[in-house]
């Protein structure tokens, strides 16, 4: 594969910045593809190779850069930091390249904080040996300095190693003018440099060692302190700074070790203060300041100066007489004359009309710390200054006093730990609320950019061929699934070396499953932009402009789908992900390999599961493969014990339940554990978390059994037999029957309880509801087809299973049915689904039997009941209660016929009075007085709206279907509401010209027109919203008969008179008798209306013939064809 190569290196900085970029770019989603265009991998294998084995030097030079641009792309992408600092350290390139390779590892690290805090040794080792190989180049050490101090936080464990390793490494690093000979070299380098140092002379080299020394000992480190004093004595840098031939730059440098080694340090260096060597200092110090001030109105023009006063040399000052151990200094006493002189000039300084603000506070605070050092070690100063200073400290203390008010108003309610803290203070709270509103207004708005790019991504991994020109061997072999199976290889390497690209490489092939993306106009042209710039080789519509084959906001297709699972399926997928399953130790990657296999077998693809179980057959994998996963519900369930606990904050408020009786809180045993049960990682439509629940949350071990649930699911989707036998029984050596295993779970997760008091309430809220509406679904899936052994072993588990599925219909699951019902309806739902899978397609009452034992008819009736009239309520959710009411009531027709008790219950109320109505009928024929005692204690019914269980019957139906082994079964099912608006005509098309002449022809033809019935209900629902339109559409064959009639009327006219002049037309229709005979047609056919026996026929044949005797044939034939052409209209537009 061939890349566009890099010889930049600040092409290649930039591209450490490839996600903030937004326009004209191939979305690269892992630095992995940063290194491959940079280092130009000429095959499809080279762009895959393993992370483990650099490339070789050749590909480096081949690209134009050294190999110190290796370590870019594995630290930017995340990678093991061992792994990139051996990368970084195998840089040992050409000479003259190494300076912008390590400017590219400055940017690399910079303000990094956890970056520089787990940097290896051995990456300063060779840093340091390349300052000794390649030439001292100032880069090097502005690395170095990097790594010092990110994020605002000083890294100690840098400055010691960086310290420890120029202390070793000798004079060729770390180069200082001590020495008569090297200092004369010194003086005449600062004299060549006057204007301005070189980038890449000496002088800068060695300011640069120097502010680097200043840089580890800065944050109080006595390791580096001491280090530092003894590589450049104090009296060095007194000789260098005092000199008249010294540089600003020299200076700054200079003065700025001082501060950090020798005054503002954590231990007291005793030379500082014992000796004149910093009262020199400050005497130059009073030199540089007056020539800063040597025209007050205008400003000097040299800023290297102005800088090296306002910056190094005041904060020097104000460090030295404000630290603690200044107040033990002997010889402050008698140089005050220099204090003075300082205090004079920082003054001067402060009236300066072209001083900024921002330093006006530093000159203040230097102005602070003198005046008091001389107040407290009784300098007398001149009355000018004397005023001058105490009026400009008053006038500060009064402003301060000014804010104070307001400031203890805006801290009144906080207590600060630090002794000492400034008055004028920022609202550092409100900035990092407006800050991260910021960064929520700029996520919202860039998310679907990010989101297309990462879209075009997954584009060309579906089509890898198009990168290149047509006829080449590289899109050949991309057309063959080369590409994709290069990289599902890749992943399995990429396991054990690079577990977060494993992980990301995982998550794109997930998305290679996902059809639905939907952006906004940008993510939508940015993602057409990328489409035409990257994937050229494209086919193109007829304006030039590339499709695409992913339609913006489509909805999931699955026929669409299915092709793409079956070629990552052929590719490997499936063996990938049975590897990571059975050998990852990391969580993350087996997370990702559960959602990948998920997404595989999302849909019910038959293949992909044949794929897995011939996988499991094959090649024996199957003991170890269901051992990892029997592990993963063994811990689920062992966490679930030791951090289970109820939730009791609603238990006083339930005074009854559903057995009527009352229920304290003794003999309730609370687990010691205060963590509450939670669940549901990927929460469905409606299972998102409310304000109303725990807010504690299970650790990763509970949560990630909601996708493996999933994917035992999915596994057993339409009804695979051999699946489902195979989660029970591997016949291995050991066999792990997963089907109790999930049972066993659900029982763990209720709290291993019977249900019998309602306790269930206690043990599920909204947040682990998920979970065990997922593990109801997978013991359905389980069962249906049906699986008789997986049914055998699911009811006669000796767990609680049956009885909380039980309980989970009859109780209403408080407290959570107070403000979630929508959760509770599907807990019943499902469960109702899942006895239903139990009881399927059984001919003995073994399991009906054991379900009735733990299920009360009544209170089943009760439920039913309930689930119907809360439809009234009008509580808007996604769940109907009435539809959860009639799974139940299917349930019940189910278990009625092993139970006579369940089966009088079901019968509606009517139903019941007609039959006692009917047995006292026949009691009383002769026994008049039994009669009135019949009537007597017969209390009057009161009128209803609707009885649920005649609603239900009404809406119940069933069929006789014959399975293979020649039994019969019959089938009860709901019958959906939308059946209602299907016309009679259309069930008399379909009883009339259904296929019916070999035998299953009927079921096959039937099936065929069932899309086109769908249809029809729809429309004729959406006719309902409509009424006049529906008012014509009821009458659709009355438009087709009058139409038909009057075809056959206008035939008659024209037949009968042809052929006719329309001035003699009239003919013998002139006579009175003729007339006379007209009238008692009118007559009769008005009297046939009334008798409802002949219609309205006879009445339009009399207007008929009245009309042709009276207009005339022409004008009758005329009224006749626009009536029959407007009734035809009609008609077929209703058929349309």
């Amino acid at each position: 594969m061939e890349f566009r190569t890099v010889k930049s290196p600040d092409l290649i900085r930039g591209m450490l910045y490839l996600p903030r970029v937004y326009a004209r770019r191939l979305p690269l989603q892992s630095m992995e593809a940063v290194r491959h265009a940079i280092f130009g991998c000429s095959t499809v294998e080279d762009s895959v190779k393993p992370l483990n084995r650099p490339p070789p030097a050749a590909s480096y030079d081949a690209a134009g850069v050294s190999c110190d641009a290796v370590g870019v792309s594995y630290y930017a992408a995340g990678p093991s930091h061992d792994a990139a600092c051996m990368r970084a350290k195998a840089s040992c390139g050409a000479e003259d390249a190494g300076s912008a390779e390590a400017e590219t590892m400055q940017h690399i690290f910079l303000n990094n904080f956890q970056l520089c805090t787990d940097i290896h040794e051995t990456v300063l080792q060779h840093f340091i040996h390349c300052l000794a190989t390649h030439g001292r180049h100032v880069q090097y050490l502005d690395f170095l300095h990097t790594i010092i101090k990110a994020e605002g936080k000083y890294i100690k464990k840098c400055q010691d190693m960086i310290m420890t390793e120029l202390t070793n490494a000798g004079d060729d690093v770390v180069v200082f003018y001590n020495d008569k000979t090297s200092f004369a070299s010194m003086l005449e380098m600062m004299a060549a440099d006057r204007e301005g140092v070189d980038e890449n002379s000496p002088l800068m080299y060695h300011i640069s060692l120097v502010d680097l020394l200043a840089a580890c000992a800065e944050g109080k480190n006595v390791y580096t302190e001491i280090k530092c004093t003894s590589l450049l004595p104090l009296e060095d840098v007194v000789r260098v700074v005092t000199h008249e031939d010294c540089i600003t730059e020299v200076k700054m440098s200079y003065v700025n070790f001082v501060n950090h080694c020798y005054v503002d340090t954590e231990v007291e260096m005793k030379e500082i203060y014992t000796s004149n060597h910093i009262w020199t200092l400050f005497e130059n110090f009073i030199l540089d300041m007056a020539r800063v001030c040597n025209k007050r109105d205008k400003r000097l023009s040299d800023p290297t100066l102005e800088k090296y006063v306002l910056t190094v040399v005041l904060e020097t000052i104000r460090s030295f007489f404000n630290s603690p151990f200044s107040e033990n200094s002997t010889s402050l006493q008698t140089h005050q004359t220099i204090v003075v002189q300082l205090l004079q000039s920082t003054t001067r300084l402060l009236e300066c009309p072209w001083l900024q603000q921002q330093y006006k506070g530093s000159v203040e605070a230097c102005i602070r710390a003198l005046a008091m050092v001389a107040k407290s070690r009784n300098i007398s100063l001149p009355m000018d200054l004397d005023s001058h200073v105490s009026s400009l400290l008053n006038s500060s203390s009064s402003s301060l006093q000014r804010n104070q008010p307001t400031y203890k108003q805006a801290t009144s309610s906080r207590t600060f730990t630090r002794a000492n803290v400034a008055q004028n203070q920022w609202d550092y709270k409100n900035i990092v609320e407006k800050l991260q509103d910021i960064i929520n207004v700029l996520e919202e708005q860039l998310k679907p950019l990010v989101e297309a790019e990462q879209s075009v991504l997954v584009d060309v991994l579906h089509h890898p061929e198009l990168l290149f020109a047509e006829g080449t061997d590289p899109r050949s072999r991309c057309e063959t699934g080369g590409f994709i199976s290069k990289l599902i290889q890749h992943t399995k390497n990429l396991m054990s070396s690079e577990e977060k690209l494993c992980t990301k490489v995982l998550r794109t092939l997930q998305q290679m499953l996902v059809k639905k993306n939907n952006y906004d106009d940008r993510g939508n042209l940015l993602r057409k932009t990328l489409l035409n710039n990257y994937l050229q080789n494209k086919k193109s519509n007829a304006k030039g402009e590339t499709t695409d084959n992913f339609a913006i906001g489509q909805d999931q297709d699955w026929s669409a789908i299915a092709p793409i699972q079956c070629k990552l399926d052929r590719e490997g997928a499936t063996k990938l992900v049975a590897d990571l399953i059975m050998n990852s130790k990391n969580d993350k990657i087996f997370q990702e390999s559960i959602l990948l296999a998920i997404r595989l077998l999302d849909g019910g693809n038959t293949e992909i599961q044949n794929s897995f179980y011939n996988l499991m057959k094959g090649d024996n994998k199957s003991e170890k493969f269901f051992k990892v996963l029997f592990e993963r519900i063994k811990s689920a369930q062992q966490e679930i014990k030791s951090t289970m606990s109820v939730n009791m904050n609603d238990l006083g408020s339930n005074e009854t339940h559903e057995m009527g009786g009352n229920l304290t809180s003794k003999g309730i045993v609370v687990p010691a554990s205060s963590k509450a049960l939670t669940g549901g990682h990927h929460l469905r439509k409606g299972h998102e978390g409310g304000e109303l629940g725990e807010s504690n949350e299970v650790g990763p071990v509970v949560l990630i059994m909601e996708p493996i649930l999933r994917f035992l699911q999915l596994l057993c989707e339409n009804h695979n037999p051999d699946l489902q036998n195979f989660l029970r029984n591997q016949n291995n050596k050991t066999n792990y029957n997963l089907v109790c295993e999930t049972l066993q779970f659900l029982d763990i997760m209720c709290g291993s309880t019977t249900g019998g008091l309602g306790l269930l309430g206690l043990y599920i809220n909204e947040k682990n509801v998920a979970l065990i509406i997922q593990t109801l679904e997978t013991l359905t899936e389980y069962c249906q087809g049906p699986c008789h052994e997986n049914q055998t072993c699911i009811v006669t588990h000796d767990s609680n299973g049956i009885d909380i599925i039980t309980a989970l219909i009859l109780n209403d699951i408080s407290p959570l049915c107070k403000y979630r019902m929508d959760l509770v309806l599907q807990l019943k739902d499902n469960a109702s689904k899942l006895l239903l899978a139990l009881m399927e397609s059984r001919h003995d009452s073994e399991n009906a039997e054991r379900i009735l034992i733990s299920l009360r008819p009544q209170e089943l009736v009760d439920v039913i009941k309930k689930a119907y009239y809360q439809e009234d309520e009008g509580d808007s959710s996604d769940v109907s209660p009435r539809e959860v009411g009639h799974n139940i009531y299917i349930l019940a027709l189910q278990l009625a016929r092993h139970n006579r008790h369940l089966q009088h219950l079901l019968k509606p109320v009517r139903r019941i009075q007609e039959e006692e109505e009917s047995i006292s009928n026949m009691l009383s024929l002769n026994n008049k007085q039994l009669t009135q005692m019949l009537k007597s204690k017969t209390a009057p019914v009161e009128e209803e709206k609707e009885d649920p269980l005649v609603y239900y019957a009404r809406h119940t139906a069933q069929i006789e279907i014959v399975r293979s082994d020649r039994s019969m079964e019959q089938i009860v099912f709901p019958v959906p509401n939308i059946c209602k608006f299907l016309t009679e005509e259309t069930k008399h098309r379909v009883f009339t010209t259904t296929e019916q002449d070999e035998q299953s022809s009927k079921v096959s033809d039937f099936f065929d027109q069932s899309s086109f019935l769908h249809n029809e209900m729809e429309w004729q629902k959406k006719l309902r919203s409509m009424p006049l339109i529906y008012w014509f559409s009821r009458r659709m064959t009355l438009w087709g008969t009058i139409s038909f009639n009057l075809a056959v009327f206008i035939n008659l006219i024209i037949a009968f008179f042809y052929p006719y002049v329309e001035g003699t037309s009239m003919g013998v229709l002139d006579s009175p008798l003729i007339s006379l005979l007209f009238w008692t047609m009118v007559c009769f056919s008005v009297m046939s209306l009334f008798t409802k026996r002949y219609g309205l026929r006879p009445l339009i044949v009399a207007l008929i013939l009245r009309s042709v005797y009276y207009l005339g044939i022409g004008p009758t034939l005329y009224i006749l064809g626009a009536l029959n052409v407007r009734f035809y209209v009609l008609y077929t537009s209703e058929n349309t």
